[in-house]
C-alpha cells in the first residue's frame, strides 16, 4: 500500500504553481522533487505499479519535465537515478528567468528500507564510508551517464541532484567531470560526512579544541606521507589538489539536527576559523585529507573520500523539526515558508 509520501496530490509541493527559475527556493524544491521522483521510481517498480496506478510521474511532470530512462543498478536491477528533460509548454517562451532553468537533471535517490534494494543499498553505504564508492559499478553508471550527456548537450545544460547517498553519488559524479574543467550545477540534499557528530557537541569551547586538535593530527599525517614519498611538502611546491576543483560550487542543503549531514557546517566554518587564528595552511591541508584516507594509503590500498570538497554554497534548514526521520528526509527542501541560513565558502 503506498503511504502518504509518495502521493504527489498529498505530500508534493503543490504551492508551486509557477517556476521563477531565478528564485533559489524554487530551484531548490524542483531538484528535490525531481529526487522524489526517483525514489517513488523504485518502490513503483517493487509494487508493480504501471501504467495509472503508478505514483512517480507526477513528481517531474508537474515541473514539465520528461523521463529520458531510469538509471539501473547492474547487481540488484533497482532503479537508483534517472535522467529527466525539460520540456516547458509553447506559453513558456516568454518567462525571463528559463535561462536558469536546465535541460536535463541527473537525479539520484538514497538508501530504501525495502527489502528489494535494501542489501545493496546498505552496501554502497558502507564502501562510502570505507571511502570506496569510486570504485563500485553503480558510480560507474553514474558517471558514464553523465559523461555522455556532457559530450551531448555541455556540462552548462545539466543539473545534478542527489539526497542522502544519492547526494554522494552525485557529489562523485561532479568532482569527476570538474576535475575534467567541466562544472555541473548541483544540488546535495543531506549529503553523508564521514566523521564523528562533533556539530553536535554543545560547548563551543569543546567542540573548537576537538576540531583544532583533529586538523593538527589530520595535517600532520599529511605531510609525513608526503615526506614518506620524497615529495615536496611546501605549498609553493606542490599541487593543490583541490585546484581543479575548486571553481566547482555545488549547491548543499543540509539540517543541524540530522547527524549525517550535520557536520558539513563545521567542515567549512572552521576552515574558516583556522585562517582567522593564522592556521590557515594546516586548515587546508585538514580540509582536503581525511585520516581513512591518509592510513589506507600508508598500507598501498586506493581510497577516494568523496564528502571532502573545497567550495559549496551551504545551505542549512534551521526550521524546527519533530526528529531525525524529519531532519534527514528529501520532503523538508520543498516546503513553504522554510528558516534557511545560506553561505558561500570558496576556496582559495
Amino acid at each position: 500500500m503506498a503511504s502518504e509520501r509518495e502521493c504527489f496530490d498529498l505530500a508534493g509541493p503543490l504551492h508551486l504553481t509557477f517556476i521563477d527559475w531565478d528564485n533559489a527556493d524554487h530551484r531548490m524544491s524542483v531538484a528535490a522533487s525531481l529526487v522524489q521522483g526517483v525514489y517513488i521510481l523504485e518502490r513503483d517498480r517493487q509494487e508493480n505499479r504501471v501504467g495509472p496506478n503508478a505514483l512517480a510521474p507526477p513528481w517531474w511532470t508537474f515541473f514539465h519535465f520528461q523521463l529520458l530512462r531510469p538509471l539501473i543498478d547492474d547487481v540488484d536491477r533497482s532503479i537508483f537515478g534517472a535522467i529527466y528533460e525539460f520540456k516547458p509548454p509553447p506559453s513558456f517562451k516568454g518567462n525571463d528567468t528559463l535561462y536558469r532553468s536546465p535541460r536535463y537533471v541527473i537525479a539520484f535517490r538514497g538508501t530504501l528500507t525495502n527489502a528489494d534494494s535494501v542489501s545493496r543499498d546498505i552496501e554502497l553505504d558502507i564502501h562510502f564510508i570505507r571511502n570506496g564508492l569510486h570504485q563500485t559499478s553503480r558510480s560507474e553508471i553514474a558517471i558514464q551517464a553523465a559523461q555522455n550527456m556532457v559530450a551531448a548537450v555541455g556540462d552548462s545544460n545539466i543539473w545534478l541532484a542527489g539526497h542522502s547517498l544519492g547526494s554522494a553519488m552525485a557529489m562523485l559524479t561532479g568532482k569527476r567531470m570538474a576535475k575534467s574543467g567541466m562544472f555541473i550545477e548541483s544540488f546535495l540534499f543531506n549529503p553523508p560526512f564521514v566523521s564523528a557528530p562533533i556539530e553536535r557537541i554543545q560547548d563551543k569551547k569543546l567542540k573548537l579544541g576537538i576540531r583544532i586538535a583533529g586538523s593538527v593530527i589530520t595535517a600532520g599525517l599529511t605531510l609525513a606521507m608526503k615526506a614518506k614519498k620524497k615529495e615536496e611538502v611546501s605549498s609553493g611546491d606542490q599541487v593543490d589538489p583541490f585546484a581543479a576543483l575548486s571553481a566547482w560550487v555545488p549547491c548543499l542543503f543540509v539540517n543541524p539536527s540530522d547527524h549525517i549531514c550535520s557536520e558539513y557546517i563545521g567542515y567549512f566554518e572552521h576552515r574558516k576559523t583556522m585562517e582567522d587564528i593564522g592556521a590557515g595552511e594546516i586548515g587546508r591541508l585538514a580540509t582536503q585529507n581525511s585520516i581513512g584516507d591518509l592510513l589506507m594509503g600508508a598500507f598501498g590500498k586506493e581510497s577516494e573520500a568523496v564528502h571532502l570538497i573545497p567550495s559549496a554554497s551551504l545551505t542549512v534548514n534551521v526550521t524546527p523539526v519533530q526528529d531525525f526521520i524529519d531532519a534527514h528526509g528529501i520532503h523538508q527542501w520543498w516546503r513553504p515558508h522554510l528558516s534557511l541560513e545560506q553561505k558561500l565558502y570558496q576556496y582559495k
